[in-house]
């Protein structure tokens, strides 16, 4: 039980005032904040961190997505030139007789979007999936040089 008392509504933050581990700090506006489903989604979202890369060859973009399966993740070319990853981590199921003393995972759906330059092969788009780290290739089109053609200077 919270040793300081909710005077907006239930106190379902379900923390130990007394609990030296705990990092919680008692937020006063925290019960004016928008409905904690949009906060979920919101964090699940956060929660999916990518970094993009380009070499000569690629843009390779990593996405770090902890516990979740290749069929749980979506990997989509939208409107020619932009990529799309997506996904869902779904809420662990609650039995009954479990006490949760603190839940810090996110789980809700998630999409990130990246506009691509117009200089990559839509056609040849790769992903991996490999411990938790999905790893989207898009290859890089040829550019080609322009010919260069040296003029004598006379006079």
């Amino acid at each position: 039980m919270s040793m300081i008392p909710s005077f907006f509504g239930n106190n379902n933050r379900r923390s130990n005032f007394f609990d030296p581990f705990s990092l919680d700090v008692w937020d006063p506006f925290k019960e004016f904040s928008s409905s904690s489903s949009l906060s979920r989604e919101n964090s699940a979202i956060v929660n999916a961190r990518v970094d993009w890369r380009e070499t000569p060859e690629a843009h390779v973009f990593k996405a770090d997505l902890p516990g979740l399966k290749k069929e749980e993740v979506k990997v989509e070319i939208e409107e020619d030139s932009v990529l799309k990853i997506s996904g869902e981590r779904h809420v662990e199921k609650e039995d009954k007789n479990d006490t949760w003393h603190r839940v810090e995972r996110s789980s809700g759906q998630f999409t990130r979007k990246f506009r691509l330059p117009e200089n990559v092969k839509m056609d040849q788009v790769k992903a991996a999936m490999e411990n938790g780290v999905l790893t989207v290739t898009v290859p890089k089109a040829e550019t080609k040089k322009a010919d260069v053609k040296s003029i004598q200077i006379s006079g």
